[in-house]
């Protein structure tokens, strides 16, 4: 089996004395209160803006779509970093502190007046905001996307670090499904108490005090975070991981006039790194195969069996590494609309608000409505992990159950029905708010229907989120060669911040065009917004398909784990990658 070239940086086996589960308490313990944080900001924050700064529900929605947006795009250059300069740990530290950093200016936000002090606005009218205070909210939240780009695409990389063994055995592969499950498990237990117990810290404290807890968790989770150091597993970065995907593209370029050999040449018409068992590359994308052919070895290869030009020649393991890469791509853009849906939860928030939210003596915020779609979430994946993947594995011959592509389009089916159901909803609730002469009053009072007839929307969602998301993070990180894992599991993040700015898009088109997203809800079309959402996730579902039948079989990509180098005396395991 041939070694990969872009693998050197893995960890040897001698390594493997550190890492393993005593890691994972301080890896989970951080990721618990980042996101109990992180959620307990974002949860409310549409009721921030337009109660404490008074923007429109519109401008507000934008405002949270482009927050959205550049937190998931910051992630890929995170991923960048990590795997190719600093190394995951060092990303994961520096994003902690920049966030942390962050959550301290919001906090200060509420501290300091917003408004000047004027007769009119004294009198409840013309309020004007303090220059410094909208930039001083927008460096807030720079900071924190800033932040979030470092951990968010490498937590989840870093732990599945200390328990990858690099091989593509049925025990490891089942080992890290369990892993990514459960993950998302404690995740969404982590969530369900930010929009839970700080959403109503924010609304029975006020402001102040619940942005200053999650400063406190942010700190916490930072702290847990660096007390792990010791055991850790620390893979070093590999400088050449994305210069090696640049290299072929250029390569392949410079060879664009040069003749590709014959379908049935062998393994000595192409480039190997010394030491590895030849191999010819693949027809798949045959075109980018210009990169590796050899047609002067005498001149193209140096005596020590490196290339004299790497920008015009490279390994047939670069080629196929790069292969892997671009074959996920039509995949990962059906990402993008799952991306929308998740981002335009600001709405639903604005609709609970207007509706009846009391249970027994309890009033449930607006914001914690949410809830119930990460409820749905943990539930689904610990009943998957425990009770139906081996049934299902029977059935299906998967060791997972499901594959994951029948598993993220079954999710892309659920965000369409998701979004029927919304839009169901919201019709009846504005023909009750008619019914009850509701339109026209510029703070009208709660609608006579329960809030709670939100919640199978939410709980599609959720269950749409478990079975697409999460399926699109192991897909990422199976078919990704493992140096690249952390930008693998970014695309997560970069295909849901190409949704918040197409869902930004689509609510500036529909407000600017009609009179669908009005401030007030009940003189709105509400429910043909949400139509709209469940129309393209409809033709999104027939362009996944596409997709899928056009990307083939799933782990023919696959970089897994050799036990030793091919050429090498010694007799110690190396965690190496190969190709299959």
């Amino acid at each position: 089996m041939e070694v990969s070239a872009m693998e050197e940086a893995l960890p040897k086996a001698t390594a493997r004395r550190k890492g393993g589960l005593r890691t994972i308490p301080f890896i989970i313990s951080n990721e618990i209160f980042e996101k109990v944080a992180t959620f307990g900001l974002t949860a409310n924050m549409i009721l921030y803006l337009t109660e404490r700064y008074l923007m429109s529900s519109a401008v507000a929605t934008v405002v949270l779509y482009f927050w959205n947006a550049i937190s998931n795009f910051l992630p890929i250059f995170g991923a960048v970093l990590a795997d190719s300069r600093l190394g995951r740990f060092r990303v994961i530290a520096l994003g902690s502190c920049v966030s942390l950093f962050g959550m301290c200016l919001l906090c200060l936000t509420a501290i300091l007046p917003v408004y000047k002090k004027t007769p009119e606005c004294a009198a409840g009218s013309g309020c004007v905001v303090r220059p410094w205070q909208l930039p001083l909210l927008f460096t807030s939240f720079a900071l924190m996307s800033l932040g979030s780009g470092g951990i968010r695409p490498c937590t989840l990389a870093f732990g599945a670090d200390q328990l990858d063994k690099r091989d593509n055995s049925a025990k490891n592969v089942r080992t890290l499904q369990t892993f990514f499950n459960w993950y998302y498990t404690v995740l969404g237990l982590s969530i369900v108490f930010a929009a839970t117990v700080i959403v109503y810290i924010q609304q029975a404290r006020g402001w102040v005090v619940g942005f200053a807890v999650p400063v406190v968790l942010m700190l916490t989770a930072l702290t847990l975070f660096l007390l792990g150091s010791p055991f850790y597993v620390k893979a070093a970065a590999n400088r050449s991981v994305t210069i090696g995907f640049v290299q072929v593209l250029v390569a392949s370029y410079k060879n664009r006039h040069e003749p590709l050999p014959p379908e049935t040449a062998d393994s000595s018409s192409f480039y190997n790194k010394a030491g590895c068992k030849p191999r010819t590359p693949t027809n798949k994308l045959r075109y980018l195969n210009r990169a590796c052919v050899l047609r002067n070895p005498g001149k193209e290869v140096s005596p020590d069996g490196a290339a004299c030009d790497p920008w015009r020649l490279c390994t047939v393991q670069q080629v196929e590494d790069t292969k892997a890469v671009i074959c996920v791509l039509p995949i990962w853009s059906t990402g993008i609309m799952p991306g929308v849906i998740v981002g335009q939860q600001m709405f639903p928030t604005l609709q609970a608000k207007t509706m009846e939210r009391t249970v027994g003596k309890m009033e449930i915020p607006a914001a914690s409505f949410g809830v119930f779609a990460i409820l749905t979430l943990t539930v689904w994946v610990a009943v998957y992990d425990r009770v139906l993947v081996r049934p299902l594995s029977r059935l299906t011959g998967h060791v997972r159950g499901l594959s994951l592509r029948q598993r993220m389009g079954a999710g892309l089916v659920l965000f369409a029905v998701a979004m029927a159901v919304a839009a169901h909803t919201e019709s009846v609730r504005r023909a009750a708010a008619i019914a009850q002469e509701l339109r026209d009053p510029v703070h009208p009072d709660p609608v006579h229907m329960s809030a709670m007839k939100l919640v199978p929307q939410h709980c599609l969602t959720g269950l749409a989120e478990g079975l697409n998301l999460i399926g699109q993070i192991e897909f990422y990180y199976s078919e990704f060669p493992k140096t690249m894992s952390s930008i693998g599991v970014s695309l997560l993040a970069l295909g849901l911040g190409f949704g918040a700015v197409l869902g930004s898009a689509i609510v500036g088109v529909i407000h600017a065009g009609t009179g669908w997203l009005p401030s007030n809800l009940n003189r709105g079309h509400y429910d043909y917004y949400y139509l709209v959402l469940a129309v393209l996730c409809a033709a999104n579902v027939v362009y996944f398909v596409v997709c899928g039948w056009a990307y083939g079989e799933e782990g023919q990509n696959r970089v897994v784990a050799a036990d030793a180098a091919a050429g090498e005396d010694d007799q110690e395991e190396e965690h190496k990658a190969v190709i299959i």
